[in-house]
């Protein structure tokens, strides 16, 4: 399960750095502050990080866009209180609106944030506030203030007798890369984000109207698999006037003769960036499963939730006493894969056999593991239900999992979820195609509302795509202006 592997690899590359406490000057506010890892340390976790989060949420490519968040990402950064260290700067394939960075110098931009913002100078905010965290070294000290009392839990996180403790990991996706900051790193990063982005130029008023969007927006609630920017970035308080304060003061001190919005330019950029969610990566009708991309469908349960990402399918129901994930397996035969999985996650075999799946070869196990209850101290035993099926030379692998009191009323419902795999070859769900941003031309000034109607964007849709441009639509837009729909 990649997941895990993902867990397991992180453990490994962090245990070497959890040896003493030491002390460390915080580059922002030169005061001294609990630190577990020097900096070459803090970079080399960064390198090790970056090709697992790219390999698990997909990189979104756009050349033009990549070079514009290098360029302004490294502008920042020579002026930022770390100057020295290399930043790398990375487009993610999710729909969900967040930023983050981790350790190292590595800042990550979903498509979702990207699709969100209105202009330079709101990006230049966004990018200077996730490395006002790297400056102060805030990431770097969340993973060392979590690191001894979470990655501990990983080993046998998968045999909780409470199974909806696991299935919480995996609904959230990757816990440790979107540690929850402090509200006062947060005011740090924001008074970071707008000395950045002002002294590159930019209008870091900006940055406070994206704010206002966020939380009109409500982003505090979860989405696809990965947090959002409001509940990895807890607004300190009154985050709107503090920003515009802050944004004068620095105008004020800086006084130049005006200050970058490029908001045309940057709209043109993204006219046509995928929106929302695509279905090539796989989307559910009813409770079919279809990935067009790799060309197979599968059923779930009736009445069970699933939520999709690039590294996994988990699938459970709302009283998360089974779970079944769904992944993609690194070997190349089933025999290798389910080898790997039961010495990697240290299972013990109770049956093994051979089968087919729709034609295709599998095999199936059952497997077993035993664990300490950490609140109770009593031992608590999980068994798994797992299918690998060679589909087209890809190994692809189903795990089902319950409690073993309660396992034999699950096994039947995760053996035909199993068995249902099959190759996908309906043309329509094959060819279907992802919504996508038009950037449209105001014709002649008239209210928000007028506008989109004219454009013929559905009623049900007005809300979101106000939202989209940062207006409401009883706000008047002039005549030329540039405004984002959404469409095929």
């Amino acid at each position: 399960m990649k997941r895990l592997n993902f867990y397991l690899k992180i453990f490994l590359i962090v245990t070497p750095f959890i040896v003493i406490y030491a002390c460390a000057v915080n580059p922002v506010t030169g005061k001294k502050q609990l630190m577990l890892m020097s900096v070459n340390q803090e970079i080399e976790m960064g390198r090790q990080y970056d090709p697992e989060v790219v390999g698990t949420f997909g990189e979104y490519h756009n050349a033009a866009l990549q070079a514009l968040i290098e360029e302004k990402g490294i502008a920042i950064g020579k002026i930022s209180h770390r100057p020295t260290l290399e930043y790398h700067f990375r487009v993610l394939d999710s729909p969900v609106i967040n930023a983050f960075a981790v350790p190292g110098g590595y800042v990550y931009l979903t498509r979702g944030i990207i699709a969100q913002l209105n202009n330079e100078a709101e990006l230049a905010g966004v990018i200077g506030h996730e490395m006002g965290h790297i400056a102060a070294r805030h990431t770097a000290s969340q993973q060392s203030k979590q690191q001894i009392g979470e990655l501990l839990l990983i080993g046998g996180i998968i045999a909780s007798k409470e199974l909806q403790q696991y299935a919480d990991y995996a609904m959230q996706g990757m816990q440790l890369l979107f540690l929850k900051f402090s509200r006062d790193n947060e005011r740090e990063a924001d008074r970071l984000g707008v000395e950045y982005s002002s002294k590159t130029g930019y209008d870091a008023h900006k940055m406070a109207d994206f704010f206002q969007v966020l939380n009109k927006m409500n982003m505090a609630s979860n989405h696809g698999g990965v947090p959002t920017f409001l509940s990895t970035h807890p607004d300190p308080g009154d985050r709107y006037n503090s920003v515009n304060l802050e944004a004068a003061k620095w105008q004020e001190k800086l006084k130049l003769s005006s200050y970058k919005v490029n908001e045309e330019s940057y709209l043109h950029m993204i006219d046509g960036m995928v929106y929302g969610e695509d279905p090539r990566q796989g989307f559910v009708e009813g409770n079919t499963f279809f990935h067009p991309g790799m060309k197979f469908k599968f059923s779930f349960p009736a009445g069970w939730q699933l939520e999709n990402s690039p590294m996994q399918v988990t699938m459970a129901p709302k009283d998360g006493k089974a779970l079944m994930i769904f992944t993609q397996s690194k070997q190349k035969t089933v025999e290798e894969a389910s080898t790997n999985t039961i010495d990697q996650l240290g299972l013990t075999l109770l049956e093994n056999k051979k089968s087919t799946v729709n034609g295709m070869p599998a095999i199936m196990t059952l497997s077993k593991q035993i664990s300490r209850n950490q609140s109770t101290g009593s031992q608590d035993t999980v068994r798994i239900l797992s299918c690998f099926i060679d589909c087209n030379n890809s190994v692809f692998a189903f795990h089902g999992l319950a409690a073993e009191a309660g396992f034999t009323g699950f096994s039947k419902t995760l053996d035909a979820a199993m068995r249902s795999f099959s190759k996908l070859s309906d043309p329509v769900k094959l060819n279907i195609k992802p919504k996508r941003i038009k950037v449209k031309d105001v014709q002649r000034t008239s209210t928000l509302s007028e506008t989109l109607k004219s454009l013929g964007v559905p009623e049900k849709q007005m809300n979101e795509i106000a939202l989209l441009n940062n207006l409401e639509l009883t706000n008047q837009v002039q005549k030329g202006k540039l405004i984002k729909i959404i469409g095929d």
